[in-house]
């Protein structure tokens, strides 16, 4: 039997059909949350969460600012081929604002800078990475016009992460080698079981780093073998840290009430930063018999400071 099918043609329309202006049509709609959720999706994030657009990196201004929950991210737009100058400019705004994922987007990659961006990723930190995305527009005849990125650059992490540990164990100390194993077992029952709660990739250092949604503010992890001390804290790194540190300061009494356990509160004098720590001591970190516990101590310390100081530092903000 014959079955009378009506097939349309997909064609490729031209960017500017959609976006007129990179800076004023572009950049707003790839901001908003849902098409920054679908260019995560394309890339392999879990997320990206915006911060700022037009965001002033020295005298230059650095498109869109974002974090995937652990990092920040930049998003640098072209509505044309690349060229030299946007690549200068992703790797001066990546140094300038300290991020450690660089997306991008153009309508079209020239060979030379895919070849920039796969060096870049081969011969960079395990944390530092680069992808080169495509982005394209579609219809299928009167239909409305769909997006689509197209990612023709990305990390290769296996690669990254082999050469990194093998960079970490030639040049490390016993001890540091510890912090390693310590922070990726913390790493492990976090991927495993608890998705609200992301660190940095671990690193053979006694601290490892994670986000807290905003920028200027951490939540980071301390394992001292020294003093035989674990800690858990917010650090406060911004130009105005120690005005921030304040304001939080004065809700000392409700924050402590809701963590259910004192913490110290050091604003630290002489740097542009502030502490507010919980720490747990006499705690020997070389048995490693123990380490289960102080994971699970970690862990549960985290995921409180995280709940009653992210609201805290959204109102401040």
């Amino acid at each position: 039997m014959n079955i009378k099918r009506n097939l349309s043609k997909l064609v490729r329309v031209s960017l500017r059909e959609a976006w007129k202006h990179e800076a004023n049509d572009f950049t707003p709609w790839l901001a908003e949350t849902e098409n920054l959720n679908i260019l995560a999706e394309s890339v392999g994030l879990s997320e990206l969460n915006l911060v700022a657009t037009e965001h002033w990196v020295g005298d230059f201004k650095v498109d869109i600012l974002c974090t995937d929950g652990v990092d920040q991210v930049i998003i640098e737009n072209q509505l044309e081929k690349t060229n030299h100058s946007h690549l200068g400019q992703i790797i001066t705004y990546a140094a300038g604002i300290g991020a450690k994922k660089v997306i991008w987007i153009a309508e079209s990659f020239r060979p030379e800078h895919q070849s920039a961006l796969e060096f870049l990723n081969q011969n960079t930190t395990e944390d530092l990475s680069f992808f080169a995305v495509e982005v394209e527009l579609w219809r299928i005849g009167e239909s409305p016009m769909a997006p689509k990125f197209e990612v023709v650059v990305r990390p290769n992490e296996w690669v990254k992460a082999g050469k990194e540990q093998a960079r970490a164990a030639s040049v490390t100390t016993p001890t540091k080698n510890l912090n390693l194993r310590l922070w990726q077992k913390v790493e492990e029952k976090i991927k495993a079981r608890y998705s609200d709660l992301k660190i940095h990739k671990p690193q053979a250092q006694n601290w490892i780093t994670s986000s807290i949604g905003h920028s200027g503010f951490g939540l980071n992890l301390t394992a001292s073998f020294q003093n035989q001390r674990l800690g858990v804290e917010i650090y406060i790194q911004c130009a105005d840290a120690k005005l921030l540190f304040r304001k939080i300061l004065e809700q000392k009494v409700e924050i402590e009430n809701k963590l259910g356990f004192t913490v110290e509160w050091q604003e630290l004098p002489n740097a542009q930063a502030s502490r507010i720590v919980v720490y747990r001591r006499d705690c020997p970190l070389e048995d490693e018999s123990r380490w289960d516990d102080y994971v699970d101590w970690f862990i549960s310390h985290m995921r409180i400071m995280k709940s009653v100081f992210q609201p805290v530092i959204k109102n401040i903000r």
